[in-house]
C-alpha cells in the first residue's frame, strides 16, 4: 500500500507492509514531536523565524519549561580591525542567547557569554554535551538574576556544531528533581544537526565578514543578518534613511517674521520636553530619563532664548544664529573643564538643531515617512524632529548604548536594535531593512517572505 509520508494522518496500523514490520503512527506524543520538529527544521525559515517557534518545539519534546538558543557571534571589539587585517577565527566570539521559552522577553540579546563561562560556555568549549542536576552546585555556573532561572536547577546544554566549528547551543532546563536521562541527551546531541541547518542559513554576519560587499544598481546588499542588542521589542520593515542634520551653512534670509518664528519653537520645544517628561513618567523610566530636565531647563532660561534671537538677527539666519548660542556654550564648557558644563552643551547643540527645524525646516534634513533609521546615536533632537517622520524602526551603531538611548528609544516607541555590528559597513539608502527588536537583528534586504511575515504579525 503507497501512502504519502507527509500525509501523517492517514497512517495507521493497517498499512504495516508484513511481519515484523511497524510503522510508527502518530499517538505517541514524543516521537510526534520529534518528527514534527525535524520537519519544521528542514524548511526554507528566515532566522527570525526559525528563533521564534525552534524552542518552543524543542521544550515540548523533553517537557521542560525552559529552552534556550544561542548563536556563536563575533564580539565587537574596541577598535573593529578591518577583514584583511585579522582573520575570522582569530575574532574573539562570545554566545548570545538569540531564542528562548520559559524566560522575560528582555533576556533576547542581552544574555552573553563567553567561550568557557558558564555550563552552556564550557559545553562549547569542550564541543560536548553537559548535564548537572543542581546548575547551581556546578563551578562553571553562572547566574543571571533577571532570569529567575533558579527555579529550574536542572540542565542540559548541547553545542551546535557546523562544518567549521561551533555554531552556538541549545540549553534545556527542568524544575528540581526531573533529571535528564541518557536518551535526552543523545536525543538532544541528534536534534542539533538540525539546528545547525537552520543557522547555517542564516547569514550572519560572522559567516560573511570576509565577503566583499556586493551591491546592485539601485543599491542594496544581499541578503545579510546583523546581530546587535535589543531595546525595545516589536518588528518592523522599512527603507533605510541615515539620521540627519540642519546644514552647517544655513542660508541668510532673516527677516521679522523670522525672528518670531524662531521664538514659537522655542515655545513648541519647551512644551514637547514637557510632554515627554510626563511621557517617561507613565512609561516608569524613572532616573534613566532624568536628562529631560536639563532640556526643559535650557527651554526655560530667558537668556537662551534673548541670545538666540540676538544672534540670528546678527548672522542674518535663524540657522546661524541658534547654532552659534551652542558653539558659545561649547567655548564657555572647554574653558571651564567641568563635565557637567561639557554635558549641557551637548544638549544645547542637541536643541539648537531641532529649534532650527522647528523655525525653518531643512529640506535637506527631512527624512522619508515609515523608514528605518539608521545612526550612531539618538538624541532629544530625534525625539522632536526624526518623531515627525513617523519611523518605522530604529538601528544604532556601537555607539548607540546606554540609559539615555534606552529612554529616547522607549519615548520615541518603535521597534530598536542597538549596538548592531557591520551596521554601517553593510547598510546604505536604497536598502530594505527588518528591524527585529524581539531578538536583537537587523535584516537588510530581507525576503518576501520576510517581510509578509512581519506585515501578518501586524
Amino acid at each position: 500500500m503507497s501512502v504519502d509520508p507527509r500525509d501523517r494522518a492517514s497512517l495507521d496500523v493497517a498499512t504495516t507492509p508484513g511481519e515484523g514490520t511497524v510503522v510508527h503512527v502518530r499517538g505517541d506524543a514524543r516521537l510526534d514531536a520529534v518528527v514534527d520538529f525535524v520537519d519544521f527544521a528542514a524548511r526554507s525559515l528566515a532566522l527570525t523565524a526559525f528563533l521564534d517557534e525552534a524552542p518552543a518545539r524543542i521544550a515540548d519534546i523533553f517537557a521542560s519549561p525552559v529552552c534556550s538558543l544561542y548563536l556563536l557571534e563575533p564580539a565587537e571589539p574596541e577598535d573593529e580591525p578591518s577583514p584583511e587585517d585579522t582573520p575570522r577565527a582569530e575574532l574573539p566570539h562570545e554566545l548570545v542567547m538569540r531564542g528562548n521559552i520559559g524566560f522575560p522577553a528582555m533576556a533576547l540579546g542581552q544574555v552573553r557569554l563567553h567561550i568557557g563561562e558558564g555550563i552552556t560556555g564550557m559545553a562549547v568549549d569542550l564541543a560536548r554535551p553537559i548535564s548537572v542536576a543542581e546548575a547551581e552546585a556546578h563551578r562553571s555556573y553562572r547566574h543571571f538574576a533577571q532570569l529567575g532561572e533558579e527555579r529550574f536547577p536542572v540542565f542540559l546544554c548541547a553545542p551546535i556544531m557546523g562544518p567549521e566549528g561551533a555554531l552556538g547551543a541549545v540549553t534545556l532546563q527542568r524544575e528540581p528533581h526531573r533529571p535528564f536521562e541518557l536518551r535526552d541527551v543523545e536525543l538532544l546531541v541528534a536534534l542539533s544537526a538540525s539546528l545547525a541547518h537552520g543557522i547555517l542559513r542564516a547569514d550572519l554576519l560572522d559567516q560573511l565578514r570576509e565577503q566583499p560587499i556586493t551591491r546592485g544598481p539601485g543599491g542594496g546588499t544581499r541578503r545579510v543578518t546583523l546581530p546587535g542588542k535589543p531595546i525595545v521589542p516589536g518588528r518592523a520593515v522599512g527603507a533605510i534613511a541615515a539620521l540627519r542634520r540642519p546644514a552647517s551653512r544655513p542660508r541668510e534670509t532673516v527677516v521679522a517674521e523670522d525672528i518670531r518664528l524662531v521664538s514659537v519653537a522655542f515655545e513648541v520645544a519647551a512644551r514637547a520636553v514637557n510632554a515627554l517628561q510626563k511621557r517617561a513618567d507613565e512609561l516608569g523610566l524613572g532616573d534613566e530619563a532624568d536628562f529631560l530636565q536639563t532640556y526643559a531647563q535650557i527651554l526655560d532660561d530667558r537668556r537662551f532664548l534673548e541670545r538666540a534671537l540676538e544672534l540670528v538677527e546678527i548672522k542674518r539666519s535663524i540657522g546661524g544664529g541658534v547654532a552659534e548660542v551652542a558653539r558659545e556654550a561649547t567655548r564657555a564648557a572647554r574653558m571651564t573643564g567641568d563635565a557637567f558644563s561639557e554635558r549641557r552643551a551637548r544638549d544645547i547643540e542637541d536643541l539648537a538643531d531641532a529649534v532650527t527645524m522647528l523655525a525653518a525646516s531643512d529640506p535637506r534634513a527631512e527624512m522619508p515617512a515609515k523608514c528605518v533609521v539608521i545612526g550612531d546615536r539618538l538624541t532629544v533632537y530625534d525625539l522632536l524632529i526624526t518623531s515627525r517622520h513617523r519611523p518605522a524602526a530604529i538601528a544604532l551603531g556601537d555607539a548607540g548604548s546606554g540609559a539615555r538611548t534606552r529612554s529616547l528609544a522607549a519615548l520615541l516607541g518603535v521597534p530598536c536594535v542597538t549596538g548592531v555590528q557591520g551596521l554601517f559597513r553593510w547598510a546604505t539608502d536604497g536598502d530594505v531593512a527588518l528591524v527585529d527588536g524581539d531578538h536583537g537583528l537587523v535584516v537588510l534586504n530581507p525576503s518576501k517572505a520576510d517581510v509578509q511575515r512581519v506585515r501578518g504579525a501586524r
